[in-house]
C-alpha cells in the first residue's frame, strides 16, 4: 500500500503541473515558437489568456480539475487507511477513487489528443505535444497504477484474514 500511496503523491504531483502549465503544445504562427496549454496560449514569449470558449478547452480542463480532486481525496482515504490500520473499506475505497481519478485524466487527455489531432494538426504544419502534454499521461500511469496498488493490498489483506479464520475454526 506505500508504493500505491507514493504513486497517488507522484501522479498527483504531475497531474497538477501538467494542469497549470502552457505547454501541451508546440507550433510555428507567423514565423515564431508558440505555445499553448489549458488556460492560456503564448506567442513569441507574451502569454494571452484563451479569450474563445471551446468546448474541448473546457472539458480537458474540468476533466484535469476533477481527476485533481478525486486524487486528492483518495490520497487522503489511501493514507487514513494506511495510518490506522484498518486497510479493507478504506483501502478498497482509495483504489477505486484513484481508478476515477486517473479515468477523468483519461478523458481529459484524449479529449486534447482528438481534437488537437483532427484541428490544429490540420491548421499548422510544425506542431508537437509538448511536456505538459506528456506529463499529463505519465500522471495517467501513476494514477491508474496506484488505484490497482490499492485493490490489490485490498485482496491481499481480505485474503489472509480469510485464511485465518478458516484455519482458525
Amino acid at each position: 500500500m506505500g508504493g500505491g500511496l507514493l504513486c497517488a503523491v507522484s501522479g498527483l504531483v504531475l497531474l497538477i503541473v501538467a494542469t497549470a502549465t502552457d505547454f501541451w503544445m508546440q507550433y510555428r504562427y507567423s514565423g515564431n515558437f508558440s505555445n499553448q496549454g489549458l488556460w492560456r496560449f503564448c506567442v513569441a514569449g507574451k502569454c494571452h489568456a484563451h479569450t474563445i470558449t471551446v468546448a474541448f478547452w473546457d472539458a480537458t480542463r474540468a476533466f484535469m480539475l476533477l481527476s485533481i480532486l478525486s486524487s486528492f481525496a483518495g490520497i487522503i482515504l489511501g493514507l487514513t487507511a494506511f495510518s490506522s490500520g484498518t486497510r479493507s473499506a478504506r483501502t478498497r475505497s482509495a483504489g477505486t477513487i484513484l481508478l476515477v481519478a486517473g479515468f477523468f485524466a483519461l478523458l481529459a487527455l484524449v479529449v486534447y489528443t482528438g481534437v488537437t489531432m483532427n484541428f490544429f494538426g490540420k491548421r499548422y504544419a510544425d506542431w508537437r505535444f509538448s511536456w505538459s502534454y506528456i506529463l499529463g499521461w505519465i500522471g495517467v500511469i501513476l494514477t491508474v497504477s496506484s488505484g490497482i496498488f490499492h485493490i490489490c493490498a485490498y485482496l491481499k489483506n481480505r485474503t489472509t484474514h480469510g485464511t485465518d479464520n478458516v484455519s482458525g475454526g
